[in-house]
Order: C-alpha cells, then structure tokens, then sequence
C-alpha cells in the first residue's frame, strides 16, 4: 500500500468510522426506545358518565388523560393547545383517544366548547371523549396515577398523562429538567412540542412493533 493510499485510508476511518457509530446508536434509539412505566393498574373510568351515555374505558386505549374538574371555562387554551400540536397530529391512530374528566353538570358547556375547537382547528373530534363524575370519584381517579402532582380545589389540572393500552401511567425517569415526569404541562407549547410530541411518538411506535411482531408469528 503505497504512502498516498494509507493517507486516503486513515483519513476515511476518522471521518466515516464516527458517522457510522453514530447512526447506528440513533437509529437503534428511535427503534428500541421504551416509555418507562410510572405506575401500574391506574384506575378505570368505566363508572364514569359520558356525553353520549357510551361506555369507554382506558384498557385497551392509549389515552391522553387530563383532569378538567369545574374550571371548564379556564380551560379553552389547554385544549387548543392539545388539540393543535397533539390530537391533530395522532388521532388517526388506531385506539388513541383524549379523555377529559369533568365534573358532573358541565355537559353543555363542554358541547360549547367542541363547537369551538372545530371552528378554531377544523379537526374531527371523534376521539375527545369527555367523562363526568363527583369530585370524589375524580379525586380518586388522579390519587391512583401516584404522582408528584395535586388536583386544585377546583378538581383541575394543567398536566395531562400517557395511559397506555394496560392503565398503566407513562413517563419519564431520567427527565433532564424534573427527573421523573409524570405529566405535561398543557399550558405550555414549548413542554408540549419539546417533550409530548416526543413521547407519544414513542409509545405509538411500541405498540405499532408490538402489533407488527404478532401478525408475524
């Protein structure tokens, strides 16, 4: 090997070898990345009442779960939020759903409030289920999650969780900013694009193998 070749040879190791360590991490990161389980067997909401009087249940769903209480009124930015850079961009995923928890009474106001994110957005709410119930059984509901989190007098959060297809609670362990991340602040886009987009992505990519694994065998 002449002088000019072992040259061409070494300078290629130095250049190349790095990219393709590097892309062969990334991609085995974005395939085999798994959204860590925070808490197991979160309640049902199967005694929950809904707009349509249908049962839904989170078995079987992976649902956006957010905890409304009576403060539906304060709530028109947090759902446009979710609906603009979340449901728009994954309800057409089969068994994703969004599940507000509300207080009872407040069924005509959350009718109001579709109308108005149909008109903001133009999306197709079929997947925004809307369920109702006593403080207590909502305040049961959000204990059951075991969070770092509190419900306001109102029975109301900004923070909406990952629940995936066996009620258990999705999230982070090892979050750069909060160490353990239970829930996403829908107030916040930056939170929102930053981090949920993120791990949606990947929790619907779990179950998109997981479902390509079984029709294979």
């Amino acid at each position: 090997m002449s002088q000019k070749t072992k040259k061409y040879f070494v300078l290629c190791i130095l250049f190349i070898f790095p990219i393709v360590i590097y892309l062969f991490f990334a991609s085995g990161k974005n395939n085999f990345a798994l959204l860590p389980v925070l808490t197991e067997n979160v309640n049902e909401i199967k005694n929950f009442k809904t707009l349509s009087g249908e049962k839904i249940q989170l078995e079987d769903k992976i649902s956006i779960l957010g905890f409304w209480g009576e403060d539906l009124s304060e709530k028109k930015g947090d759902a446009l939020n979710l609906n603009q850079k979340i449901y728009k961009r994954f309800y057409q995923f089969k068994d994703f759903q969004f599940v507000m928890v509300l207080e009872n009474g407040l069924q005509d106001q959350v009718n109001i409030l579709k109308e108005e994110l149909k008109e903001g957005v133009g999306t197709d709410l079929v997947k925004w289920r809307f369920v109702f119930g006593s403080p207590d059984e909502i305040q049961d509901l959000f204990d059951s999650l075991r969070t770092n989190l509190n419900l306001s007098q109102g029975k109301s959060s900004p923070y909406v969780f990952i629940i995936d297809k066996e009620v258990n609670l999705r999230g982070r362990d090892d979050d750069e900013d909060v160490g353990t991340l239970y829930g996403f602040n829908s107030q916040s886009v930056a939170e929102i694009n930053n981090k949920m987009v993120d791990d949606v992505k990947v929790i619907l990519a779990e179950y998109r193998r997981a479902w390509k694994k079984y029709n294979q065998n």
